[in-house]
């Protein structure tokens, strides 16, 4: 699980072919060229292998899911031009969620 703060490296699509084909042509192990190519670790290089045999694309795919149903997904909205604009968003927000989730909103008798 990434940590606050944490920061990823991001590798070109040209460095991720170029060490899987240096891992396909030699005799090497994961291990070994990992560490010669900077990687933080081998398991790195065992994936993008596996995309390349499976002859998926490197592609970063984060952010990239199939559009949600949700309404109140994207970038949130945060300025209102009055109190009650902002009352009235929240409640739709209530009623969205309580017809979604109906046993959630406590009026089941428990």
């Amino acid at each position: 699980m990434a940590k606050k703060g944490q920061h990823f490296q991001h590798y070109s699509k040209e460095f991720k072919m170029k060490a899987v084909k240096k891992y396909e042509e030699g005799n090497r192990s994961y291990h070994s060229l990992s560490e010669e190519l900077g990687l933080r670790s081998s398991t790195q290089l065992k994936s993008w292998v596996r995309k390349y045999r499976e002859g998926q694309s490197f592609e970063d795919q984060r952010g990239k899911n199939s559009k949600s149903e949700n309404p109140f997904s994207g970038r949130p909205k945060s300025i209102f031009k009055s109190v009650e604009e902002e009352r009235d968003y929240l409640k739709a927000q209530v009623e969205y969620l309580k017809k979604r989730y109906p046993n959630l909103h406590g009026e089941d008798g428990f």
